[in-house]
């Protein structure tokens, strides 16, 4: 095994196609991660003011339903004229009342299909990724922007379910704890 330090990676450029492709593994990845394991290893969280990996399958879901799509539309159709709507982050608390982990994988696979059908029926070019939009926050936002941060919070919630799952053995790994930094956040 090498034990010399690796040079940092390059940044990659924004690629719709390569976007496009991650963002069409998220569902399958959750599934496989998350369909018929026991109840505990999907509604646990990390103690309060935390989500589960099912909260974040619902916050998932919300996006699809709210941000990514409509956003892109609003930016390709009115530009910086008219700002986006602001998205709930705890709107999945709500929404997902009374379904299951399922029904909630399901839903996200469908409206994730549908999502990037539409993504691709507009058929983007680089020039319309420059494209400017108005955030309620952030301000001037890009069209590759968006869908940049679409790929980047897919895996961050991956890793987020990933992490609230592997907290549940904790205390469980023993000392091996020392060498597995994903529960040291």
């Amino acid at each position: 095994m090498n034990s010399e330090p690796r040079e940092r990676m390059m940044v990659m450029n924004f690629q719709l196609e390569e976007a496009t492709e991650i963002l069409s593994r998220t569902p399958g990845t959750l599934k496989r991660l998350l369909k018929g394991v026991p109840e505990c290893w999907v509604l646990n969280n990390e103690g309060p003011d935390t989500w589960s990996a099912y909260d974040v399958l619902g916050h998932l879901i919300h996006g699809e339903q709210t941000d990514w799509i409509p956003r892109a539309r609003i930016i390709l159709e009115h530009g910086e004229s008219r700002a986006f709507e602001p998205f709930d982050r705890f709107a999945q608390f709500e929404k997902s009342k009374g379904k299951s982990t399922d029904e909630l994988l399901d839903e996200f696979e469908a409206l994730r299909t549908t999502n990037l059908a539409a993504l691709r029926r507009v058929n983007i070019t680089p020039d319309q990724l420059a494209l400017r939009g108005t955030h309620p926050e952030l301000g001037s936002v890009t069209l590759g922007e968006l869908l940049a941060t679409w790929v980047v919070h897919d895996l961050s919630h991956i890793a987020q379910a990933a992490r609230v799952m592997c907290m549940q053995y904790s205390e469980t790994v023993g000392p091996w704890k020392q060498y597995l930094p994903i529960l040291h956040k």
